[in-house]
Protein backbone atom coordinates (compact mmCIF):
# COMPACT_ATOMS: atom_id res chain seq x y z
CA UNK A 1 0.00 0.00 0.00
CA UNK A 2 1.85 3.16 -1.18
CA UNK A 3 1.95 5.95 1.40
CA UNK A 4 1.15 9.46 0.18
CA UNK A 5 1.74 12.69 2.10
CA UNK A 6 -0.63 15.59 1.30
CA UNK A 7 0.80 19.00 2.19
CA UNK A 8 -1.99 21.56 1.69
CA UNK A 9 -3.68 24.15 3.90
CA UNK A 10 -7.03 23.76 2.07
CA UNK A 11 -8.66 21.48 4.66
CA UNK A 12 -11.83 20.84 2.66
CA UNK A 13 -9.90 19.76 -0.43
CA UNK A 14 -7.45 17.73 1.64
CA UNK A 15 -10.29 15.81 3.30
CA UNK A 16 -11.86 15.08 -0.11
CA UNK A 17 -8.58 13.88 -1.62
CA UNK A 18 -7.70 11.88 1.47
CA UNK A 19 -11.02 10.03 1.38
CA UNK A 20 -10.75 9.28 -2.34
CA UNK A 21 -7.11 8.16 -2.27
CA UNK A 22 -7.80 5.90 0.71
CA UNK A 23 -10.61 4.22 -1.24
CA UNK A 24 -8.17 3.83 -4.14
CA UNK A 25 -5.78 1.81 -2.00
CA UNK A 26 -3.33 4.44 -0.78
CA UNK A 27 -2.27 5.09 2.78
CA UNK A 28 -2.60 8.84 3.29
CA UNK A 29 -1.02 11.25 5.76
CA UNK A 30 -1.89 14.95 5.75
CA UNK A 31 -0.49 18.20 7.05
CA UNK A 32 -1.46 21.83 6.48
CA UNK A 33 2.00 23.17 7.29
CA UNK A 34 5.10 23.07 5.10
CA UNK A 35 7.62 22.69 7.90
CA UNK A 36 5.70 19.77 9.39
CA UNK A 37 5.60 18.24 5.93
CA UNK A 38 9.38 18.47 5.58
CA UNK A 39 9.80 16.71 8.92
CA UNK A 40 7.37 13.97 7.86
CA UNK A 41 9.27 13.36 4.62
CA UNK A 42 12.60 12.97 6.39
CA UNK A 43 11.32 10.94 9.35
CA UNK A 44 8.55 8.71 7.91
CA UNK A 45 8.26 6.03 5.23
CA UNK A 46 6.60 8.18 2.56
CA UNK A 47 6.41 7.03 -1.08
CA UNK A 48 5.18 10.26 -2.67
CA UNK A 49 4.39 13.86 -1.70
CA UNK A 50 1.46 15.88 -3.06
CA UNK A 51 2.48 19.49 -2.44
CA UNK A 52 0.39 22.66 -2.78
CA UNK A 53 2.33 25.68 -4.01
CA UNK A 54 0.20 28.42 -2.42
CA UNK A 55 0.53 28.07 1.34
CA UNK A 56 1.01 30.68 4.10
CA UNK A 57 4.26 31.14 6.05
CA UNK A 58 6.29 28.72 3.92
CA UNK A 59 5.19 28.35 0.32
CA UNK A 60 5.34 25.12 -1.64
CA UNK A 61 8.41 26.04 -3.69
CA UNK A 62 10.42 26.62 -0.51
CA UNK A 63 9.13 23.31 0.87
CA UNK A 64 10.11 21.56 -2.37
CA UNK A 65 13.59 23.10 -2.20
CA UNK A 66 14.04 21.76 1.35
CA UNK A 67 12.74 18.31 0.40
CA UNK A 68 15.07 18.09 -2.58
CA UNK A 69 17.98 19.01 -0.34
CA UNK A 70 17.40 15.86 1.69
CA UNK A 71 15.48 13.37 -0.45
CA UNK A 72 14.72 12.19 -3.99
CA UNK A 73 11.17 11.20 -3.03
CA UNK A 74 8.68 11.81 -5.88
CA UNK A 75 6.78 15.12 -5.56
CA UNK A 76 3.58 16.07 -7.38
CA UNK A 77 2.69 19.76 -7.21
CA UNK A 78 -0.76 21.29 -6.96
CA UNK A 79 -0.66 24.62 -8.80
CA UNK A 80 -3.13 27.37 -9.62
CA UNK A 81 -4.70 26.85 -13.03
CA UNK A 82 -2.81 28.77 -15.70
CA UNK A 83 0.12 29.65 -13.43
CA UNK A 84 2.97 28.69 -15.76
CA UNK A 85 5.63 30.40 -13.63
CA UNK A 86 4.96 28.20 -10.58
CA UNK A 87 4.84 25.05 -12.70
CA UNK A 88 8.12 25.83 -14.44
CA UNK A 89 9.78 26.79 -11.15
CA UNK A 90 8.59 23.60 -9.48
CA UNK A 91 9.76 21.37 -12.31
CA UNK A 92 13.14 23.12 -12.34
CA UNK A 93 13.45 22.47 -8.59
CA UNK A 94 12.87 18.75 -9.12
CA UNK A 95 9.11 18.17 -8.97
CA UNK A 96 8.04 15.08 -10.91
CA UNK A 97 4.68 16.34 -12.18
CA UNK A 98 1.94 18.87 -11.50
CA UNK A 99 -1.85 19.03 -11.44
CA UNK A 100 -3.76 22.30 -11.75
CA UNK A 101 -6.31 23.16 -9.05
CA UNK A 102 -9.17 22.61 -8.83
CA UNK A 103 -8.34 19.01 -9.74
CA UNK A 104 -10.44 15.87 -9.90
CA UNK A 105 -9.50 13.16 -7.38
CA UNK A 106 -9.48 10.63 -10.20
CA UNK A 107 -6.91 12.57 -12.19
CA UNK A 108 -4.74 13.03 -9.11
CA UNK A 109 -4.81 9.28 -8.35
CA UNK A 110 -3.89 8.50 -11.97
CA UNK A 111 -0.94 10.92 -11.90
CA UNK A 112 0.27 9.48 -8.58
CA UNK A 113 0.20 5.93 -9.95
CA UNK A 114 2.05 7.01 -13.09
CA UNK A 115 4.81 8.65 -11.02
CA UNK A 116 5.12 5.63 -8.74
CA UNK A 117 5.43 3.34 -11.76
CA UNK A 118 8.15 5.50 -13.31
CA UNK A 119 10.07 5.77 -10.05
CA UNK A 120 9.79 2.04 -9.24
CA UNK A 121 8.69 2.76 -5.66
CA UNK A 122 8.02 -0.38 -3.60
CA UNK A 123 5.58 -1.29 -0.87
CA UNK A 124 6.21 -1.10 2.87
CA UNK A 125 8.02 -4.48 2.90
CA UNK A 126 10.31 -3.59 0.02
CA UNK A 127 8.46 -5.91 -2.38
CA UNK A 128 7.21 -4.92 -5.80
CA UNK A 129 3.45 -4.37 -5.93
CA UNK A 130 1.46 -7.31 -7.26
CA UNK A 131 -2.22 -7.09 -8.20
CA UNK A 132 -4.15 -10.36 -8.38
CA UNK A 133 -7.71 -11.38 -9.04
CA UNK A 134 -8.40 -15.02 -9.79
CA UNK A 135 -5.95 -16.24 -12.45
CA UNK A 136 -5.02 -12.72 -13.51
CA UNK A 137 -1.83 -11.21 -12.06
CA UNK A 138 -0.44 -7.74 -12.81
CA UNK A 139 3.01 -6.37 -11.96
CA UNK A 140 2.60 -2.57 -12.30
CA UNK A 141 6.28 -1.74 -11.73
CA UNK A 142 7.36 -3.42 -14.98
CA UNK A 143 3.99 -3.40 -16.74
CA UNK A 144 3.79 -7.19 -16.97
CA UNK A 145 0.68 -9.37 -16.85
CA UNK A 146 0.06 -13.10 -16.40
CA UNK A 147 -3.11 -15.00 -17.22
CA UNK A 148 -3.56 -18.60 -16.08
CA UNK A 149 0.16 -18.80 -15.35
CA UNK A 150 1.30 -17.59 -18.79
CA UNK A 151 2.41 -14.15 -19.90
CA UNK A 152 -0.43 -12.02 -21.22
CA UNK A 153 0.66 -9.90 -24.16
CA UNK A 154 -0.80 -6.40 -23.73
CA UNK A 155 -0.10 -3.02 -25.28
CA UNK A 156 0.75 -0.19 -22.90
CA UNK A 157 -2.74 1.25 -23.22
CA UNK A 158 -4.36 -2.14 -22.63
CA UNK A 159 -2.27 -2.65 -19.49
CA UNK A 160 -3.31 0.76 -18.12
CA UNK A 161 -6.99 0.02 -18.71
CA UNK A 162 -6.78 -3.49 -17.26
CA UNK A 163 -4.92 -2.19 -14.19
CA UNK A 164 -7.80 0.17 -13.44
CA UNK A 165 -10.32 -2.67 -13.69
CA UNK A 166 -8.22 -5.04 -11.58
CA UNK A 167 -7.86 -2.42 -8.82
CA UNK A 168 -11.66 -2.23 -8.80
CA UNK A 169 -12.30 -5.93 -9.46
CA UNK A 170 -15.97 -6.83 -9.07
CA UNK A 171 -17.03 -3.18 -9.14
CA UNK A 172 -18.53 -1.12 -11.93
CA UNK A 173 -16.16 1.61 -13.12
CA UNK A 174 -17.49 4.45 -15.27
CA UNK A 175 -15.72 5.24 -18.53
CA UNK A 176 -15.00 8.73 -17.21
CA UNK A 177 -13.27 7.24 -14.17
CA UNK A 178 -11.37 4.78 -16.34
CA UNK A 179 -10.10 7.60 -18.53
CA UNK A 180 -8.99 9.69 -15.56
CA UNK A 181 -7.25 6.81 -13.80
CA UNK A 182 -5.67 5.20 -16.87
CA UNK A 183 -4.76 8.27 -18.91
CA UNK A 184 -4.86 11.12 -16.40
CA UNK A 185 -7.42 13.12 -18.39
CA UNK A 186 -11.21 13.28 -18.77
CA UNK A 187 -13.04 11.40 -21.49
CA UNK A 188 -14.08 13.58 -24.43
CA UNK A 189 -17.34 13.32 -26.35
CA UNK A 190 -17.46 10.58 -29.00
CA UNK A 191 -14.11 9.14 -27.84
CA UNK A 192 -14.31 5.37 -28.43
CA UNK A 193 -10.70 4.43 -27.56
CA UNK A 194 -11.63 2.78 -24.28
CA UNK A 195 -14.29 0.61 -25.96
CA UNK A 196 -11.89 -0.47 -28.71
CA UNK A 197 -9.09 -1.39 -26.30
CA UNK A 198 -11.44 -3.16 -23.88
CA UNK A 199 -12.73 -5.24 -26.79
CA UNK A 200 -9.13 -6.29 -27.55
CA UNK A 201 -8.47 -7.21 -23.91
CA UNK A 202 -11.67 -9.29 -23.84
CA UNK A 203 -10.46 -11.32 -26.82
CA UNK A 204 -7.13 -12.00 -25.10
CA UNK A 205 -8.80 -13.13 -21.87
CA UNK A 206 -11.37 -15.34 -23.60
CA UNK A 207 -14.59 -16.28 -21.81
CA UNK A 208 -15.51 -17.77 -18.45
CA UNK A 209 -16.81 -21.31 -18.02
CA UNK A 210 -20.34 -19.90 -18.06
CA UNK A 211 -19.69 -18.28 -21.45
CA UNK A 212 -19.62 -14.72 -20.16
CA UNK A 213 -16.85 -12.28 -21.01
CA UNK A 214 -14.51 -11.53 -18.10
CA UNK A 215 -15.08 -7.81 -18.66
CA UNK A 216 -18.76 -6.87 -18.63
CA UNK A 217 -20.10 -3.71 -20.28
CA UNK A 218 -22.97 -1.93 -18.57
CA UNK A 219 -24.58 0.19 -21.28
CA UNK A 220 -24.26 3.91 -20.61
CA UNK A 221 -22.42 3.33 -17.33
CA UNK A 222 -19.04 1.64 -17.77
CA UNK A 223 -17.19 -1.66 -17.34
CA UNK A 224 -16.76 -4.30 -14.66
CA UNK A 225 -14.12 -7.03 -14.35
CA UNK A 226 -15.76 -10.14 -12.94
CA UNK A 227 -13.99 -11.74 -9.99
CA UNK A 228 -12.71 -15.30 -9.81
Amino acid sequence: MPKVLLIDDDIELTNLLCEYLTEEGFEVETTADGRTGITAVTSSSIDLVVLDIMMPRMNGLDVLRKIRGASEIPVLMLTARGDDIDRISGLNLGADDYVAKPCSPGELAARIRAILRRSGRTDRNGSLEVLKTGSLVLFPSNRRAEWNGSQLELTGTEFSLLEVLVRSSGQLVSKQDISLRAFGKPLTAFDRRIDVHISSIRQKLGTREDGQAWIQAVRGRGYQLLEG
